[in-house]
């Protein structure tokens, strides 16, 4: 309960107050978040060594455009590793939590 003029909070998580229900003005807890320029470098040990910028929300698929678009193959036939770990295209460099400065393993296949 909750008196007049007051802010309650609805069972999703969003606030609003009695006098703005009408409206449909909705005040979320929202962070603003901007997401960081990191460099990532990749390696193949053939002799080939990319530095790439991206954000840190970009995903892996993104990166692998990125890096074909510098060494001149196809996005789809880059794998990229970390010891034994091989990323998923779809998920974000953040979610790997690859940082600013940090080496992954560039194979072909």
């Amino acid at each position: 309960m909750s008196r007049p003029g007051w802010t309650s909070f609805s069972p999703i998580g969003y606030s609003f107050s009695k006098y703005q229900r009408g409206r449909n003005i909705f005040h979320s807890p929202a962070i603003f978040y901007r997401a960081k320029m990191i460099e990532v470098v990749c390696n193949d040990r053939l002799g080939k060594k990319v530095r790439v910028k991206c954000n840190s929300e970009d995903t892996i698929g993104d990166l692998k455009k990125l890096i074909a678009a510098q060494t001149g193959t196809r996005y789809d036939k880059i794998v990229l590793k970390k010891w034994y770990t091989i990323f998923k295209d779809h998920v974000t460099l953040g979610d790997y939590e690859i940082h600013d400065g940090m080496n992954l393993e560039l194979y072909y296949q």
